[in-house]
């Protein structure tokens, strides 16, 4: 599938559900059960492979976590870049690109402090200018989850709205109450991606509300390791 046609899934009557996976064992377990691609969660890749969210991954390790995914599975993979990396746009999509990744989810924050969105539209136009049609861009609006200057609400419009003029194919405000959903969704005018979880809010909710894509960053992987938390002293 290429680009364009997984940039097509979020246009379509049904909405696009990514479980997100943080290696090629969990990616392949999620293409067999059916979804019409993988959604990487970087959280989780970076726990994986030894480091914590928040931009602390060294570039190329996520990069070839990344490539290994996409070779584990024929289904497409959008990858959950973080913001970036500090990379300058044209060297951050050249190398993207060359994992076979046909997505990337970029967010808004650094240092968890909130990007002025004018440059973060900058960034996300020379991210699309560098690109083309070859990655579908998510654009992560963290108003939800960062402290904001404003009203939360209105800041993710705001933000929705210049990240979709800069190319963003979708925008994905994190963590947003069910209950604003459809406030957001009409603001924005394009696709709006939610935040679900094991625990809640569900699919079901989310679609209700108006979300067009679904994804569940860190939630399935801390929800296993949770699991396994709780099993390890029955096995002594």
């Amino acid at each position: 599938m290429t680009a364009e046609q997984f940039r097509a899934l979020h246009h379509g009557g049904t909405p696009l559900v990514l479980p997100n996976a943080w290696d090629p064992v969990s990616a392949r377990i999620v293409a067999e059960a059916g979804f019409p691609a993988v959604a990487t969660s970087s959280g989780a890749v970076a726990r994986v492979i030894g480091y914590d969210d928040g931009q602390l991954t060294p570039a190329a390790e996520m990069f070839t976590a990344v490539a290994r995914i996409v070779r584990a599975v024929d289904v497409p993979v959008t990858a959950d870049m973080e913001a970036g990396y500090g990379l300058p746009p044209k060297e951050f999509v050249d190398r993207l690109l060359e994992t076979g990744a046909v997505g990337c989810n970029l967010e808004d924050s650094v240092n968890r402090q909130l990007v002025d969105p004018a440059q973060q539209a900058d960034y996300l136009a020379e991210v699309r200018a560098a690109a083309g049609a070859d990655l579908v861009i998510n654009a992560r609006i963290d108003t939800f989850v960062r402290p904001s200057a404003g009203d939360a609400v209105a800041d993710a419009v705001g933000r929705g709205r210049a990240y979709r003029r800069a190319g963003a194919d979708c925008v994905y405000p994190i963590m947003a109450p069910v209950e604003v959903l459809p406030e957001l969704v009409s603001g924005v005018g394009g696709p709006v991606n939610a935040h679900a979880a094991p625990k809640g809010p569900t699919v079901a909710e989310l679609v209700a509300a108006g979300a067009t894509r679904i994804s569940f960053g860190t939630s399935l992987h801390q929800h296993l390791m949770d699991n396994l938390r709780a099993l390890l002293p029955e096995l002594t």
